[in-house]
């Protein structure tokens, strides 16, 4: 069989996308994959790829470019697409809200409008991959939602992904596309990009245990900043979320879908359990009004952690929690890994990282 996995960004070489690759090989798929041409100067991590580098096609566009994609699709006659390329950054959503638009909205139109000129309705089943900011989350902790809650984004990120959402639903309606939106929970792993706020955290632990300095010159080792530690989120491993991903495209019928693993967490849990793989207890330090503002090792007193209100969101989301029923049942997906590997893993990675830089 045949895949092609179109990938900017977040795409065949980042975190979904590169275990997404390295499951399609598993399964016999040859796949290719669509990265921009200036992706090394971009940040795009080529290394998650450095294992099956030679086993996979990686053509040089960008998803804005819809020639590209024409081109593309008729070269390769995929009988698979997964559409994983966006801008997925919150914060930097509000910033580049134009940006944010053009890559995650107009790129899946320009996908889908490709899929139509190509005469590929009948041959190539699409995965876009939405995202549980759709829902803009809940005001209270341990709210489960699913694939019939209500839609209230609260960014420009989310609301372009839901733009992005509804072009599928119509072009599924009205032009009989095998597409499906497939709405995953926040997954993560070693490979995640350093702008998120789990990497964040397990570099902080890293840095910690290792005392690594600000800079040659300073004396205090670096702090974590964090925006707040009460925002709750369903954690996930990018391992089993892509396994969910590939499962969504082999239903007798297309079918949007959630995927999460049922289970809240805080930042806060994030934070004890990142620390506390490297052998660090933490000591919560409160202000007037009993929010946290810190924490501090309490083997050694030193602070390790500061809330920094600079760092908060234009508007915040305080609560995700999904209920995945309908995939369990259906396509008998189900996590495997739990959070506590899932967290080690991610601290493991960064101490071996920074051992070789230092």
């Amino acid at each position: 069989m045949l895949t092609v996995e179109f990938a900017q960004y977040s795409g065949i070489t980042g975190q979904d996308g590169s275990y997404l690759a390295e499951l399609l090989l598993e399964k016999g798929y040859r796949v290719h994959g669509l990265a921009r041409r200036n992706a090394s100067q971009e940040g795009i991590n080529m290394k998650n790829l450095r294992s099956i580098r030679s086993k996979i096609t990686i053509h040089k566009g960008d998803i804005t470019d819809p020639y590209i994609l024409v081109q593309l699709l008729r070269d390769i006659q995929p009988h698979e697409i997964y559409h994983l390329a966006a801008q997925s950054h919150v914060s930097q959503s509000f910033a580049t809200p134009d940006h944010t638009f053009q890559v995650n909205m107009t790129g899946t139109l320009n996908l889908l409008q490709a899929v139509m000129v190509c005469g590929l309705q009948s041959k190539t089943r699409i995965y876009n991959a939405a995202t549980s900011e759709l829902f803009g989350g809940t005001t209270t902790p341990n709210t489960m939602l699913t694939e019939h809650s209500p839609f209230e984004p609260k960014s420009p990120y989310a609301i372009s992904k839901l733009a992005a959402y509804w072009l599928v639903r119509n072009y599924r309606d009205a032009h009989g596309l095998w597409a499906v939106n497939g709405i995953l929970f926040n997954h993560e792993s070693a490979r995640r990009g350093f702008g998120f706020v789990t990497m964040r955290i397990a570099r902080g632990a890293a840095n910690h245990a290792l005392n690594l300095l600000n800079s040659p010159d300073s004396s205090e080792p670096p702090l974590l900043k964090l925006a707040g530690v009460d925002m709750a989120r369903d954690w996930g491993h990018a391992r089993d979320y892509v396994r969910g991903i590939w499962m969504m495209l082999q239903q007798d019928s297309p079918r949007d879908m959630l995927v999460a693993t049922g289970r809240q967490r805080t930042v806060r849990v994030f934070v004890e359990a990142a620390f506390g793989r490297v052998g660090v207890a933490l000591r919560w330090v409160y202000g007037p009004d009993m929010k946290v503002t810190g924490a501090v090792d309490t083997n050694t007193g030193q602070k390790v952690l500061q809330i920094d209100s600079s760092l908060e969101r234009a508007v915040e989301v305080p609560y995700l929690l999904g209920d995945s029923t309908l995939a369990r049942e259906v396509l008998g997906w189900e996590p495997t890994i739990p959070f506590e590997t899932l967290v080690a893993e991610m601290v493991d990675s960064e101490l071996e990282r920074l051992r070789k830089d230092t």
